[in-house]
């Protein structure tokens, strides 16, 4: 799957206003030289390299801000390049609305549609654990009193729906899965603003539009639109608020660090995972709990904490040690089994540099009680089965590092995901290392 997104705020933000890099430098020139900064040359190679990486001097920076309608402020408070995002009006209904009902129905109104292109994340890593925060303490929905009357049978069917919209993902893929969740939210949103309930089914339409969101944000990270993405899962945080349920904010909470930490913050993943499990007392699912200490556990590796991601692997499979079985627990949590927890440890391990471990990790995540399923979910199972070959590769066991390979392309048939297409060429770039090897080289060409 072939999936184009835009990586840089600018490049989107000269799309949209139809500018070449010749006509936005113009402009910038014109407010840099009417502010007393002098003049500046208007090459379009400047631009490029800017999207490429280099930092403008901030003179410029005041200049482009004043071309993007942004307070000149923010240039010195956020930095280069995070105050661009400040240029999308459409972002602003999505994190700046109130945190109450009101401003919750606002946001889900301006979220959904088409796939968002941009491939990059829309919120600061300050801001997480700010808006983390506002989730914690924002009021929850009152009963309306305007429009047709209905009652929790219909909150009771948008979850049957989203019940199997879950399963669409892991069947269909992430694109039509996308296009049905946001379909779904669209209708339980209108369902919201147009009747009148009591407050316990008020909340309740609030934590199926929360699902909805976060559904909807899970599979456009898969596809590789983070911008899309973090929208959903801001407006399911806001969503969740409103629902007054804790279990339901923790849940779109733990989606959202791993976008965040497998975009390089994990510091903003573990705000959000933390802030979470602030609550912990007042969440009812084990399996939610297990799965935000494995997110955490995730975050730390990432960083290079191996004390702190070890002790989140033992507190996630503790969390799940305590949990029943899965019919007990929420439907959305189908997926959390001891098997899972072990795949996530032997991530973990991995990225600390500990394949032996991993590997270990990712034998115990096929033997135990409640195993791994490698036929649900073709999609991860790709994933963690090209995270092995590393680990093998790690070690120098080619022969066992092929076998592992040829697997994670019978898994990839028929996938679309942009993660396991990525997951694909980054294991194909592993291999390249070997390629002196004769069996290396044909697997490299059934993937060329």
């Amino acid at each position: 799957m072939n999936v184009t997104v835009d990586s840089h705020p600018l490049t989107v933000l000269l799309a949209r206003n139809r500018w070449t890099a010749v006509m936005f430098l113009k402009r910038v020139a014109d407010r840099h030289h009417a502010r007393g900064d002098g003049a500046i040359a208007t090459r379009k190679e400047k631009v490029s390299r800017w999207i490429s990486g280099t930092v403008p001097e901030i003179t410029v920076q005041l200049a482009m801000a004043e071309v993007f309608s942004v307070d000149l402020r923010e240039v010195h408070h956020r930095g280069w390049p995070d105050w661009l995002l400040l240029a999308f009006s459409d972002d602003r209904t999505i994190l700046e609305s109130p945190w109450a009902p009101v401003g919750t129905v606002k946001a889900l109104e301006n979220v959904g549609g088409p796939l968002d292109r941009r491939g990059f994340l829309i919120a600061s890593t300050n801001t997480l654990a700010a808006m983390v925060a506002q989730w914690a303490t924002a009021p929850s929905a009152t009963a309306s009193t305007s429009g047709r009357r209905i009652g929790q049978q219909i909150v009771t069917l948008f979850d049957a729906r989203l019940d199997t919209l879950r399963r669409l993902d892991d069947q269909a893929g992430s694109n039509q899965a996308y296009d049905a969740a946001t379909v779904e939210l669209r209708l339980i949103t209108r369902t919201l603003r147009e009747s009148s309930y009591t407050e316990n089914t008020g909340r309740s339409l609030y934590a199926s539009a929360a699902e909805a969101s976060r559904v909807a944000g899970w599979c456009a990270y898969d596809a590789g639109h983070n911008a899309a993405a973090e929208r959903h899962f801001v407006t399911a945080v806001r969503a969740a608020a409103s629902s007054g349920n804790d279990t339901v904010g923790a849940t779109v909470l733990a989606f959202w660090a791993n976008l965040r930490y497998a975009n390089g913050d994990s510091r903003g993943a573990l705000d959000l995972v933390n802030g979470a499990l602030v609550s912990a007392r007042k969440i009812s699912s084990p399996r939610v709990l297990a799965m935000l200490h494995a997110r955490r556990a995730r975050a730390h590796s990432k960083a290079g904490e191996a004390v702190a991601a070890y002790q989140a692997v033992d507190a996630a499979l503790a969390a799940y040690d305590r949990a029943g079985p899965a019919s007990d627990d929420l439907p959305a949590m189908y997926w959390v089994t001891a098997g899972e927890l072990h795949q996530v440890a032997a991530s973990a391990a991995l990225s600390l540099g500990e394949p032996r471990r991993a590997l270990d990790h990712f034998d115990a995540a096929l033997s135990q009680d409640d195993p791994y399923d490698l036929n649900t979910e073709a999609r991860g199972t790709s994933i963690y089965l090209a995270r092995k070959v590393e680990a093998y590769l790690a070690l120098g066991d080619i022969d066992a590092a092929l076998e592992a390979a040829y697997q994670v392309l019978d898994q990839m048939s028929g996938v679309e995901s942009a993660r396991a297409s990525n997951t694909l060429a980054d294991l194909n770039a592993e291999l390249r290392n070997h390629q002196h090897i004769r069996a290396v080289q044909e697997f490299l060409g059934l993937t060329a």
